[in-house]
């Protein structure tokens, strides 16, 4: 399984609700050129899950109009939130795609590489990494296959 985790892209810092806050221009900006060096990439049976917040769905959107709103894994969710609604390690597809929040995807990142998801790891916004899973001698392992930055692509 691939398990990408992708941050929402720049969000304006106020709106009527948390859950409301869309993406600035810039923000725009990073999610198409993130998207466009995603899609590149992806296979075509990917699955795309968005939080219900508005500015993590306008991110999906920049990648696919094919995506589910989880309300699970909504702001304020656990890794283990995210890890279940993706179906970690076996997966609910051979690659899902996570937009989602900080600091759940740093803590994510961080469970997956050191089994300590206590601490939450930077992740930019519209930033994504990238994991696949595997197995060896019989336990689940976490490999990270990329770590994108919007400004890099």
């Amino acid at each position: 399984m691939n398990l990408i985790l992708w941050r929402h892209a720049e969000a304006e810092d106020i709106a009527a609700t948390d859950l409301a806050r869309q993406l600035t221009t810039r923000g725009r900006k990073q999610a198409q050129n993130v998207a466009r060096w995603l899609r590149s990439r992806l296979d075509e049976d990917a699955v795309v899950i968005a939080s219900p917040a508005t500015r993590t769905v306008q991110t999906a959107e920049a990648l696919s109009d094919q995506y589910r709103v989880v309300r699970d894994i909504a702001p304020g969710a656990s890794a283990g939130d995210i890890l279940s609604a993706a179906g970690w390690p076996h997966g609910i597809a051979s690659t899902v795609v996570v937009v989602g929040h900080q600091p759940t995807l740093g803590e994510v990142a961080a469970l997956l590489l050191t089994g300590n998801g206590e601490n939450s790891w930077a992740v930019k916004k519209s930033g994504l990494w990238w994991f696949e899973s595997r197995e060896r001698n019989g336990h689940d392992q976490a490999v990270l296959r990329a770590v994108m930055s919007p400004d890099l692509v």
